[in-house]
């Protein structure tokens, strides 16, 4: 296994990404898109998720393919980022035919950056916008760390930020992960600077300082945020032909990554999800050995792309928290 070209999703061939964001608002929203219509499926493992249009990503739901996903912050405010997409792609004729009409399918999650220190005394919600101008920005490649919805995000004692993973399996698929990190849980262990993702690193992409030397649990077990405030939201794609149900499968086995780069995730507190993509163009070959590696690599990507949005993410005035690269003297 081994990065891809660009180590981003976008090595996914087929798949684009667009930030958009707002320094004095301190958040943002990311959009994944693509030419044309894609499989998608969740993941919510999370106890407190903020979402839109997720149902319809069941097996057994009617609608097969979506035209773009939505990360954004704000809260549920955020989610209106979504209705901005879907307007601009329902003005380019993007979406479900139904008659003459056209409806874009656009599922979205968000995270919570209510509190980290930006403007939000807005009179009318700016997220709608920030999701079009997101759309419009999609490309092939894209900024990591404090940018588009992972703008104004918080970890756990450290800036969080957007992040971003590749890899090409032996069999000559290819996959690719997003993420916001805004954590409950911690992405380094103890008070040292060893991300918790580090036996997964390649090439040295968030530092290579290797594992941890030795584990030193953080003193404090109890949440640094309340019931809401946290939240991991990440996409995982394939170029490998995938259904819905085997795109599920896929997110499911992906949240294992989260769990190995995030300690504790997926709690009570926080809304922690995964959307699977596939955009079809390769078949998986066998499909126990195809789904297994799949599974496998998501979960590694997923890791990995944790761990780079923390270290992308630059200090900058009026950061409520340190940014990895500040506090451990990696600037």
């Amino acid at each position: 296994m081994q990065a891809g070209p660009r180590n981003l999703i976008t090595d996914v061939e087929g798949l684009l990404v667009g930030n958009a964001d707002d320094d004095a608002l301190r958040s943002g929203v990311t959009v994944l898109t693509a030419a044309k219509p894609f499989v998608a499926a969740v993941q919510v493992m999370g106890g407190a998720p903020g979402t839109r249009e997720t149902d319809l990503l069941a097996p057994d739901r009617l609608v097969g393919e979506v035209d773009a996903l939505v990360l954004a912050g704000g809260s549920a405010h955020g989610l209106a980022a979504a209705g901005g997409v879907s307007d601009a792609l329902r003005a380019s004729g993007r979406g479900y035919r139904v008659g003459s009409e056209v409806v874009p399918i656009v599922p979205a999650a968000i995270v919570f950056d209510l509190l980290n220190g930006g403007r939000k005394d807005w009179a009318a919600n700016p997220y709608p916008g920030l999701g079009a101008r997101a759309l419009a920005a999609a490309a092939a490649a894209f900024a990591i760390g404090a940018a588009g919805a992972g703008r104004g995000a918080l970890a756990r004692g450290l800036k969080g930020g957007l992040g971003s993973a590749s890899c090409i399996l032996d069999n000559g698929l290819t996959v690719g992960a997003l993420v916001v990190v805004n954590s409950l849980g911690a992405v380094t262990v103890g008070e040292g600077p060893h991300f918790w993702a580090a036996p997964w690193e390649l090439d040295g992409e968030f530092g290579g300082l290797g594992p941890a030397p030795r584990h030193q649990p953080r003193a404090e077990p109890a949440p640094s945020k309340a019931a809401g405030e946290a939240t991991t939201i990440a996409i995982v794609a394939t170029d490998a032909a995938l259904t819905k149900a085997q795109a599920q499968r896929l997110a499911t086995a992906a949240h294992a990554g989260l769990s190995r780069a995030i300690v504790p995730s997926q709690t009570l507190l926080d809304g922690d999800l995964v959307f699977a993509v596939s955009t079809g163009a390769r078949p998986i070959g066998d499909r126990v050995a195809g789904e297994f590696a799949l599974g496998h690599a998501a979960a590694a990507c997923l890791s990995r792309a944790i761990a780079r949005a923390v270290h992308a993410a630059k200090a900058e005035p009026g950061d409520l928290l340190p940014a990895w690269r500040a506090r451990f003297g990696q600037e």
